[in-house]
């Protein structure tokens, strides 16, 4: 059994080969070559705990099950608020091949969901980007706009301006390399204001920008919530969308309360959803065709982007020579 660190999930994941593994995650639910229930989740007091297994019959069927603990006071202790721990599992013995550092898995892929989307349907010339959180995931979320973009600024906004600031310094090195320049937004408004990619990616419950403010032919990646009753999206930026497309329409339909608060105001219905990024790559929908658009993807996120991520990793990292052999 081999143990991937998160240091070595780096090396032998970057952006660039998690994107790849993304798309084909994505392409095989939509096409139907995986095996997905809707993830388990335990709420405990201080956070949720969640258990997502999947199978996935692409190229080489691999199995797998994630557990991750979402626990939003760790950051006042400076811990990060996600936390991961996935297990890959051999489709041909059953035994487990390999513990992979799931916090890390989950950044990257979450990140590499981020880049396909904008990449799919946002604005070519887009230019200006608009970052919503500062936690443990929006490292990768930056740099998925622009693996997908060539943005020219972020503008950054969280509710506590030290951590802004702290985050800029942090991902200024990454960003600069990518020609890009990042500025504190001072609040949501000024954030979205000629911003044509929009990320969010925060543990908030509520609405985390005015949806009238989003500019025409703007791009919105929505990503932090995953119940029911919590979303990063107003309803007005839900019904000022041309296109809304989702990573998993089961999963959404049961976990996402961006689109079924909306939907239970009776202000958007489950028919304005225009489809899943798969059947965009599949060449089944049409993403944007009008500058003018605004287009919005819904993530939820769903075990098979993190079977297919953590068996690239694995074969990489055995390919390579990394990580660690461990008897149990």
């Amino acid at each position: 059994m081999r143990l991937i660190r998160g240091g070595v999930l780096k090396r032998v994941l970057p952006m660039s080969e998690a994107v790849k593994g993304v798309k084909r995650a994505l392409s095989a639910w939509s096409s139907g070559s995986c095996q997905v229930p809707v993830r388990e989740r335990l709420s405990l007091k201080l956070g949720d705990v969640l258990f997502m297994p999947a199978s996935v019959d692409h190229v080489v069927e691999t199995a797998g099950v994630k557990v991750i603990s979402v626990f939003p006071g760790n950051l006042a202790q400076g811990k990060p608020s996600i936390t991961s721990l996935m297990v890959l599992i051999s489709s041909e013995t059953g035994e487990v091949e390999a513990l992979l550092d799931g916090t890390e898995l989950t950044r990257i892929r979450t990140g590499a969901v981020t880049a396909c989307g904008t990449e799919l349907l946002a604005r070519e010339d887009a230019r200006i980007g608009a970052l919503f959180g500062t936690g443990g995931q929006a490292m990768t979320q930056l740099e998925g706009m622009l693996h997908a973009r060539s943005l020219e600024e972020v503008k950054v906004y969280d509710q506590f301006r030290e951590r802004i600031m702290a985050f800029i310094e942090a991902a200024r090195p990454m960003a600069e390399a990518r020609g890009c320049r990042l500025v504190p937004a001072e609040d949501p408004e000024e954030a979205v204001a000629n911003a044509m990619v929009v990320t969010t990616v925060t543990t908030s419950s509520t609405p985390v920008f005015p949806g009238a403010m989003l500019p025409m032919g703007a791009h919105v990646n929505a990503i932090g919530a995953y119940t029911p009753s919590a979303r990063e999206l107003d309803t007005e930026t839900l019904t000022r969308a041309d296109l809304v497309f989702v990573d998993n329409l089961k999963a959404v339909m049961e976990e996402a309360g961006d689109l079924l608060i909306p939907i239970s105001e009776g202000a958007f219905g489950p028919e304005r959803i225009t489809g899943e990024l798969g059947e965009i790559l599949l060449g089944l929908k049409q993403g944007r065709s009008s500058s003018a658009q605004i287009t919005v993807m819904k993530s939820v996120g769903f075990g098979a982007l993190d079977v297919v991520c953590a068996r690239r990793a694995l074969d990489l990292a055995l390919k390579m020579g990394l990580g660690e052999e461990l008897e149990i």
